[in-house]
This record gives C-alpha cells, sequence and structure tokens, in this order.
C-alpha cells in the first residue's frame, strides 16, 4: 500500500461529508517518514477537518488512514501516544502557570508516568524555551508563548509525528520566528512534522514536502523541489531590435513571445542555453542589454491550481 519511502501518514480516498457536502473529497496523502510536511491551502478548504480524522477526533466517512503504520481509529490507543499534536490553538487553564498546566494535562494522560511527572515537565519546558516563564500563570503570556507551551505539551513525552495546524496563526513576527526556529530543531532531532498553513512563505521556509488542497481535494504533492518544478520558468530579454530577435528565437524554438516595448518574455524549460541564445543574438548585431531566466514562481503555480491566493506574509 506505501511507496518506496517509508511512511508516518498514509490516507487512501480518504472522505468527510456534512449532509450531502464533502468537506473533504477522496484525498490520498503519502507522508514520508523525518519529512517537513507542509500541508498548504486557503482557510476552510479541509485542512483542519483532515487533521481532525487523522487523530481520531472526527470519523471519516469513507477511506482509509494509517498513522506510523496504524490505521486509525482501529489502533488509536497505540498510536496517540507516539504522536503530538496542536490543533486550533492552545487551550489552558490561564489562573495556572505554564508548568502546573503541563503537570495538569500530563495527568490527565492515563498512559503516562507519574513517577518521570515532574522531569518530563522540566525537560519540555526547556525544550521550548520557556524554563524562565514556567512559573509565570499562561494568563499573561503572549501568544508566541502560548503556542510554545502548547508545543511543550506535545513533547510530554517521545514523539515519533508532531502534527500542528496553523501553529503561527495571530503571532506576531517575533512569535512566528520562535515557533517557526523550534519547529526547525525538533525536524533536525529526526521527528516527522505535519504541518497545515495557509501561509505560502511559512511551508517554503519549512518544509521539505507539500500538498496542496483546494475546496476539499488535493491538488499537487510532492517534494518542495518538484513542485517548483512544475511552474512555468521565463525567458526575459531586453533588446534593440524586436522583429530581428523574434526571428531569431523562433528559429532555436523559443515560441510564443510576448512583446512590451523592446521586453521579449516566453516560456522556456528549464534546461534552456541561455549563454547560446546571447551568442546567437549577438552574432546578428541585435544589442542585448538583458538577458535572464526567471525561475518557477511557487505562487503563481499554486493560484493557478486552486483558483486562490495564499498569504506570503514574513
Amino acid at each position: 500500500m506505501s511507496g518506496a519511502l517509508p511512511l508516518a501518514i498514509e490516507t487512501i480516498g480518504l472522505t468527510k461529508s456534512f449532509g450531502g457536502e464533502k468537506a473533504v473529497d477522496a484525498i490520498s496523502l503519502s507522508v514520508p517518514r523525518g519529512s517537513v510536511f507542509g500541508f498548504l491551502g486557503p482557510n476552510g478548504c479541509g485542512k483542519t477537518t483532515t487533521i481532525r480524522m487523522l487523530l481520531g477526533l472526527a470519523e471519516a466517512t469513507e477511506g482509509d488512514i494509517l498513522v506510523l503504520g496504524q490505521k486509525i481509529p482501529d489502533d488509536l490507543e497505540q498510536t496517540l501516544p507516539r504522536v503530538g499534536a496542536l490543533v486550533e490553538g492552545p487551550a489552558f487553564y490561564p489562573y495556572l502557570s505554564g508548568r502546573d498546566n503541563l503537570i495538569r494535562m500530563d495527568s490527565a494522560d492515563k498512559t503516562a508516568d507519574p513517577r518521570t511527572r515532574r522531569e518530563r515537565v522540566q525537560v519540555a519546558l526547556e525544550r521550548v524555551g520557556l524554563t524562565n516563564a514556567a512559573s509565570k500563570k499562561a494568563g499573561a503570556y503572549s501568544l508566541g508563548m502560548k503556542q510554545r507551551l502548547g508545543l511543550a505539551n506535545a513533547l510530554l513525552r517521545p514523539r515519533e509525528l508532531l502534527i500542528l495546524d496553523e501553529p503561527t496563526n495571530g503571532l506576531d513576527p517575533q512569535g512566528t520566528r520562535e515557533v517557526r526556529n523550534l519547529v526547525r530543531s525538533l525536524a533536525a532531532e529526526g521527528i516527522t512534522i505535519f504541518l497545515s498553513s495557509h501561509l505560502l512563505l511559512e511551508i517554503e521556509q519549512l518544509c521539505t514536502h507539500v500538498a496542496v488542497m483546494s475546496a476539499g481535494s488535493i491538488v499537487a504533492q510532492g517534494s518542495l523541489a518538484e513542485l517548483q518544478s512544475r511552474g512555468e520558468t521565463r525567458l526575459i530579454l531586453e533588446v534593440d531590435q524586436v522583429d530581428a530577435s523574434i526571428e531569431v528565437l523562433t528559429k532555436h524554438g523559443v515560441a510564443p513571445i510576448i512583446v512590451k516595448g523592446n521586453t521579449l518574455t516566453a516560456s522556456v524549460p528549464l534546461t534552456i542555453d541561455v549563454g547560446l541564445l546571447n551568442e546567437v543574438l549577438v552574432k546578428e548585431k541585435i544589442r542585448v542589454s538583458e538577458i535572464r531566466l526567471e525561475r518557477p514562481n511557487l505562487e503563481e503555480y499554486f493560484v493557478e491550481l486552486t483558483g486562490e491566493g495564499f498569504e506570503v506574509v514574513r
């Protein structure tokens, strides 16, 4: 059932219907172990519903789910201790300290060892950089600190997989940097991270693999490098003789060509030899003041797939 790479998450034909409407429509995800997997899509496209099914929080209408090789929901009790999750923002008691919130949450876990509780809480706080704020009431935490406390909760035990739903949502730039740096450090430890986001820049900065979701369906999936190579590469030239340049370029298979003043633009293969084209144009006594390749724009490619824009704020 799985591909060549061992998978942390695999879904086949996963569907969730509400009444007659499909919020998630027969999606098949393949999340390699050890990857940082970006689950990208506009708000409301079905990402959170999918995550809830992966964690056994919502029942699938149709399809199969395997998480860490175990069938969900059949093997949920054996699987969940190996999975940490941050879904729809962390919820804490504001009048308890960060440390006491984690102690309370760990106490609610029937599978957690009470003998190592305080030690594990301390280690989790250290991992997310909250040691100095451990005694501070959670109600006084910034959004970034609350997100890090939520991640500390997910890390109270050794995890093979972290599922994070919009982990930087609503954060200021400093909080966003804190959470992104933490995700990078966790990934460096070999933990598989499944990260849902509507922010294209977040996916480009953090992820090795991506699935793009639109209106309940997966419209693209693969490594980030593979998806980046699927968009159009453009050749852009600025010349002094437009008609002569078009003639030369057409002879060398560069067509159709868009003309705007003295600037020529054409879609070309990524392997095109720009140096050779420049040499040919110069031999024809055409002055070339600019010649360059514009690499595929991931945002444009995703917009083409989904018909919707993605936020690219930093």
